[in-house]
């Protein structure tokens, strides 16, 4: 784990209320972290992340503070980030420590920066209220990237809809029967008819769904060597910055669907949406499962059919925003699978309005 430590003097971030603040987001999936500087807008703020010779990341904000151009534009150094105009070079927390022909550094040649911390071949950066203090909180830790008898990968994409468009989407596991027909879809029927419960606890939400007695969809065959028909589980947990849905199936009338302990088949899915702008989003997702045999195999053949589906959410979600812009003044009705879906949104209005329990 690296973690990098604000100037005092670093530049206010602007407050943006349409988010939630006092929390940590992912900026960027370890590897993605190269000998280049990485460009991405965080919650209205152009961010650049790099890591430095000392392995730690870092991230400030992405603009020199002599002529403006995006510190994305520079290289990496051992020491730091030169800025690809006139060689100005700044260190892990904002401070220019050089300028080429030039002894004298004004006190004010510094840019904003970013508390971040990498763990679990993630990087997380805080967004506070108060961007003076340190954060309240640690980022939270995800096991099932290390967790012995397991594997994963994943991915990032860019959406062009609103962040709360993908919680929508991940919350309400009822659309696979219809969108994912080919991969971890089923019967659809039997997804709308889903035993499910919701409940909420602080800024949390989760969503259990049992589908037992069912056909088991193309991604389960295709990993594991269930016998026949399977007891079903989709258990989804979401969190302001993050959701994780671990699914699976046992073989039907063996391991209960609901023994934490239980055997079969396991999807742990890490599920991380971070706000780009109020139409637009990152999500970093990644994929972790269990194979006892062909490991790599397996895993590629997991983690390939879950991008499969993440494509046709993508399409099925930027769509979806398109005709919400043209019919922008038409209401929509809510149905049974939308009630944790709405539970998360009230959280996230609750804490953009600065309101805490």
């Amino acid at each position: 784990m690296s973690t990098s430590h604000l100037s005092p003097q670093s530049e206010p971030v602007s407050k943006a209320s349409e988010f939630p603040l006092d929390t940590w987001y992912v900026a960027a999936q370890s590897k993605e972290l190269s000998d280049k500087p990485l460009a991405r807008t965080l919650l209205n703020q152009p961010v650049v992340l790099f890591r430095t010779a000392d392995g730690k990341v870092n991230a400030l904000v992405d603009r020199c503070c002599h002529r403006q151009l995006p510190l994305s534009c520079g290289t990496i150094e051992a020491k730091g980030l030169r800025c690809g105009y006139h060689g100005l070079l700044f260190d892990g927390i904002g401070k220019c420590i050089e300028i080429p022909g030039q002894e004298k550094i004004p006190r004010k040649a510094q840019v904003g920066a970013f508390h971040v911390v990498e763990q679990d071949e993630l990087v997380w950066i805080w967004f506070g209220a108060d961007t003076t203090k340190e954060p309240l909180t640690s980022p939270p830790r995800y096991p099932y990237h290390s967790e012995p008898g397991f594997v994963f990968d994943g991915d990032v994409y860019h959406y062009n809809a609103p962040y709360q468009l993908v919680h929508d989407n991940l919350l309400d596991l009822s659309h696979l029967g219809y969108v994912h027909l080919h991969t971890i879809g089923g019967d659809a029927n039997t997804h709308m008819n889903a035993q499910m419960d919701v409940t909420t606890e602080g800024d949390s939400v989760k969503v259990v769904r049992y589908m037992r007695n069912s056909t088991p969809p193309p991604t389960y065959t295709a990993a594991y060597p269930f016998k026949d028909k399977i007891d079903r589980w989709q258990q989804i947990e979401f969190f302001v910055s993050h959701l994780r849905i671990w699914t699976g199936a046992v073989d039907v009338n063996t391991d209960a669907v609901d023994d934490p302990n239980r055997g079969g088949f396991h999807m742990r899915g890490l599920h991380c949406v971070t706000p780009e702008t109020s139409e637009s989003c990152h999500y970093f997702w990644t994929m972790a499962t269990n194979p006892s045999t062909n490991i790599e195999e397996t895993k590629a053949k997991v983690v390939d059919q879950t991008r499969f589906t993440f494509d046709e959410d993508k399409i099925v979600i930027e769509a979806q925003f398109k005709n919400m812009q043209k019919f922008d003044d038409q209401s929509m009705i809510d149905i049974h699978v939308d009630t944790g879906a709405n539970q998360a949104r009230r959280i996230i209005k609750r804490l953009c309005e600065g309101e805490t329990l």
